[in-house]
């Protein structure tokens, strides 16, 4: 991933959470959706990244929201892979900020689930600290779940 797009969803962290179109959220997940999480649990989150932008940019709902912070964890456990402590971390929080407010479940996924597991991610790489990113064990690297 380009230091642009990493910056891009960065700044997408950002963006306040405001009003949206009301109504239901899909009625399943949009096979772009799906695609994404497919990558994110090989732990290719290069290509998870890919489809989960193109689903939150052509989502109108609130519901894009919960594939931006799927999308945000994935490019964090990128830069994990990466050694990037700094854009691990960070990514790592600003994507469960972004996932908590689709708890417990949404759309068949276990959120808490994953909300948890990348809190614990952070915590371990917020003690190992900047020095010792690659010291991180990726098994512990967690999946999207259904609930």
């Amino acid at each position: 991933m380009a230091a642009a797009d990493a910056a891009a969803v960065a700044a997408a962290a950002e963006e306040p959470l405001r009003s949206e179109p009301d109504g239901e959220a899909p009625e399943g997940l949009p096979e772009l959706v799906l695609k994404g999480i497919e990558e994110f649990n090989r732990g290719e989150f290069y290509e998870c990244h890919e489809y989960l932008e193109e689903a939150w940019m052509q989502e109108p709902k609130r519901v894009r929201f919960l594939y931006q912070g799927i999308l945000q964890v994935g490019v964090g456990f990128y830069h994990l892979q990466n050694g990037n402590w700094r854009g691990a971390t960070g990514l790592l929080r600003n994507g469960t900020i972004r996932l908590r407010e689709f708890e417990p479940a949404t759309l068949g996924i276990d959120v808490s689930r994953l909300v948890s597991e990348c809190e614990r991610c952070l915590e371990v790489l917020e003690d190992l600290g900047r020095g010792h990113v690659r010291e991180f064990d990726q098994r512990k690297i967690p999946k999207v779940e259904q609930a």
